[in-house]
């Protein structure tokens, strides 16, 4: 699709590949990694720089992933990031029926993922399918008690499919305490230009970023200034971005906007900035830059003022470090539970990566 983007006196026109950056989005989708399991979606991030001809990169000791991309102006540096972790769960506890306990990793209410498939991961690297479910599922069992009880990480459990009667048949699986879990994710992508999915959040950020750089490739292109890009992978339980270039001026985080609740007043069809989160309010000047940027170029957002949110931009701020600080990104529905988003909000965002970087 072709894009229009105004500045001063002459027009140029954005070829941004939404193709390219919904297939990326499905494939890293397709990729399990809850918080603490991601080594395999930053590989992947990985062979994608690299063949985007990004070669100048490093893999963090924590297993995050920073690339360096030269600017015209080596003076001033920026750096841009999403996070590749996701909500998930952990095999706390084999119980004597066969059944696991699990625990979650990122906050998410345990209803919605109540019936969803689940993988379970081995530390062999064998995985097991299964089911997440309440311990009083059946209602022409339990009756109301099915219908009414409350969903805790203590009334749900995992039933494997496998032919399993107590603990030692899965013992001998080789399913263990501290096996990761992750959740089936249902990825539809929509004629009406609608995407749903689990884990939009932040994937899609990656993929959108990705096609940034691609941006910049296809039409031989540099940033203004040198460009740092980093994908964390703990984001989701607030340690995501923890090492940082010294040089740094300004990071801005690319992370879902959120659409729906008394406190979010987003649009799908548009891109978010954010200026609070239930850490920080975001830096006024960067913030400021942003929106101007928006409004010179008929990019279309809304703003964010959120009290139950967080990115690792306002993470690394309250780690001490000093720098200018925003966050950006598409507009998504239901966040934490089965998401959904549209293109054209996708497209805004990565006008907005072209205007101001």
């Amino acid at each position: 699709p072709y894009t229009t983007l105004f500045r001063s006196r002459r027009i140029l026109i954005m070829n941004i590949d939404l193709k390219y950056i919904l297939n990326k989005t499905v494939e890293l989708i397709n990729i399990p990694s809850p918080v603490g399991y991601t080594h395999n979606a930053i590989e992947w991030v990985k062979n994608e720089l690299k063949s985007l001809g990004i070669k100048n990169y490093n893999i963090t000791r924590k297993g995050a992933l920073i690339a360096y991309i030269k600017g015209k102006d080596s003076n001033y540096k920026k750096m841009i990031s999403a996070h590749v972790d996701t909500l998930g769960a952990v095999v706390k506890k084999i119980k004597k029926n066969g059944r696991l306990e699990v625990t979650n990793v990122g906050g998410f209410a345990w209803g919605s993922v109540e019936g969803e498939n689940v993988i379970i991961h081995t530390i062999s690297g064998k995985t097991y399918s299964g089911t997440l479910l309440p311990i009083k599922a059946s209602v022409h069992v339990y009756g109301d008690v099915a219908r009414e009880m409350p969903r805790t990480e203590e009334t749900m459990e995992i039933r494997i499919d496998e032919e399993i009667k107590t603990d030692e048949d899965v013992l001998k699986l080789g399913i263990l305490q501290g096996d990761f879990v992750s959740f089936e994710t249902h990825t539809k992508i929509l004629d009406n230009g609608y995407i749903k999915s689990r884990y939009l959040d932040d994937k899609l950020c990656v993929a959108q970023i990705l096609s940034y750089i691609k941006y910049l490739k296809d039409n031989k292109l540099k940033p203004k200034t040198d460009l740092y890009v980093y994908f964390s992978n703990y984001e989701e339980i607030g340690h995501g971005v923890s090492v940082f270039p010294e040089d740094l001026d300004e990071f801005i985080a690319v992370d879902i906007g959120l659409v729906a609740g008394e406190d979010a007043h987003g649009d799908e069809k548009k891109m978010q900035i954010i200026a609070k989160d239930s850490r920080s309010p975001y830096d006024f000047t960067l913030r400021k830059k942003l929106q101007e940027t928006a409004d010179k170029n008929n990019i279309k957002y809304t703003v964010g003022v959120y009290n139950r949110y967080g990115s690792d931009a306002t993470t690394a701020i309250l780690q001490g470090f000093d720098f200018k600080y925003a966050c950006i990104g598409p507009n998504v529905d239901a966040t934490h539970h089965y998401e959904r988003c549209h293109n054209d909000g996708i497209i805004e965002t990565v006008k907005l990566l072209i205007a101001y970087l």
